[in-house]
């Protein structure tokens, strides 16, 4: 059964700092591609950052560019995003999933076809 835990979300101030986690289990992680995916309150799901297998190729949504960097550790089945210099549009609940585009552009809400984790949540407001 494939799970995903995510970890690392707070309140911080703008221009602050997180490292968001996500555990894995139920299914071969070194295999897929994997991504960050956010829905801020009142709002549709978001693609924010993608990586390859390799762990080398990493995508990144415009406006989260050069301020976010994601990685994986295919040992530990895990996957993580350094947020820095975080705005108060960075705000939502985070969540993480397999390929590199999990959510139809245009997406209202989170696709039911495949599991989402519980996410967590990351509150930018000083």
């Amino acid at each position: 059964e494939v799970q995903y835990v995510e970890s690392g979300g707070g309140m911080v101030r703008p221009g602050g700092s997180l490292r968001l986690s996500c555990a894995t289990s139920g299914f071969t992680f070194s295999n897929y591609d994997m991504s960050w995916v956010r829905q801020a309150p009142g709002k549709g799901p978001e693609w924010v950052s993608g990586i390859k297998v390799d762990g080398v190729s990493t995508y990144y949504r415009e406006s989260v560019e050069g301020r976010f960097t994601v990685s994986r550790d295919n040992a530990r089945n895990s996957l993580y995003l350094q947020m820095n210099s975080l705005k108060p549009e960075d705000t939502a609940l985070y969540y993480c999933a397999r390929d590199l585009r999990p959510i139809p552009v245009g997406a209202t809400e989170l696709p039911t076809s495949r599991y989402w984790g519980p996410g967590t949540q990351v509150t930018v407001s000083s």
